[in-house]
């Protein structure tokens, strides 16, 4: 018996080793081909306009040409099935986002397992949710917002881009926190979102800095709050959610993955690339421009992200009784 268990211990050692090398001999060829980004959102959205800063300087330090496509559907669901089930060779990847955790917590039944079926490489950068208000509106701060909710229970509108959205699910947390019932009002995107928001028909909105940051600074609506742990830079006059309600600490992130299976010196490869890629200046400035911050993580990180996401919006949904999709 103990013979047996040594022979298939040296097995798989032995497997473990032939394994490492031939992971670690196609990361020295690695890339020998073309790249591809899929791109689960529209042309022009955030994740697009990232997935293609990032193909064309890959491109030039790879030396090899990055094709960005786009499969548009299902909250980005489609492009990140595409990744999951595609080749473990590195060359096929995706933006997954900050809403990859709270689709988690929402949908019963992904075509994938939300971390088993990703091979994590890193976070790439992040950026606050701002909740805010149009320029008018009687509502002067969070804490305003907070009283008066509690005086009108269920009359105070937010909207969101979505029912389970990932702007829904804070605002949520947020009603958790401050012990406030509000009333959901889910949008099909930021645009039509903003839109009731001017007309008067919804009192709150909770987007994405990427999309708000543009509109405060066009004059059109006021921010009440970020919900990043620190104010952002871009914005230093506008409070965090935070410094009225301590537990709510978030910012939303964007981070790429490939394949599951993909041996790890390749995505050790394109972690170190992508940390290179992510010091450049110029990705800086473009990443403040919608009022993000590059954020290199390791593999590990990322996915211990992910895990924690996923966990908090599960228990929000839970709290809040809200129907999962």
């Amino acid at each position: 018996m103990k013979q047996a268990f040594t022979s298939l211990l040296r097995v798989f050692f032995l497997f473990a080793f032939t394994f490492n090398v031939w992971g670690q001999n196609t990361a020295n060829d690695f890339p020998n081909r073309s790249l591809r980004f899929v791109v689960g959102f529209p042309a022009g959205s955030s994740t697009d306009i990232v997935s293609r800063m990032l193909a064309q300087r890959m491109s030039e330090r790879f030396g090899q040409p990055f094709i960005v496509e786009q499969k548009v559907g299902g909250g980005g669901a489609i492009a990140n099935d595409f990744v999951a089930k595609s080749a473990p060779d590195g060359l096929n990847m995706v933006l997954l986002t900050g809403g990859h955790p709270s689709s988690a917590a929402m949908i019963k039944k992904l075509p994938y397992d939300p971390i088993k079926d990703f091979g994590m490489v890193s976070t790439i950068v992040t950026y606050p949710m701002v909740i805010s208000v149009v320029k008018e509106s009687a509502i002067k701060s969070l804490a305003e917002m907070i009283a008066m909710a509690k005086a009108k229970p269920g009359l105070v509108s937010f909207s969101s881009s979505g029912a389970g959205s990932l702007h829904h699910l804070l605002g949520e947390w947020v009603s958790i926190e401050a012990g406030i019932n509000m009333l959901h009002v889910p949008f099909k995107g930021g645009a039509p979102a903003m839109m009731e928001l001017l007309g008067g028909r919804t009192d709150v909105m909770i987007e994405t800095a990427t999309f708000t940051f543009s509109q405060i600074k066009g004059g059109k609506i006021r921010a009440l709050a970020v919900s990043s742990e620190a104010r952002s830079p871009f914005a230093p006059d506008v409070p965090t959610v935070s410094e009225i309600l301590p537990s709510i600490e978030f910012s939303s992130w964007l981070g790429v993955a490939v394949s599951p299976g993909t041996p790890k010196p390749i995505i050790d490869k394109l972690n170190q690339e992508i940390r290179t890629i992510l010091e450049s200046p110029e990705i800086k400035q473009k990443f403040s421009e919608f009022g993000g911050a590059p954020a290199p993580s390791s593999p590990e990180e990322m996915r211990a992200r992910i895990e924690r996401e996923i966990a908090r919006w599960k228990k929000v949904v839970d709290i809040k009784r809200i129907e999962r999709q």
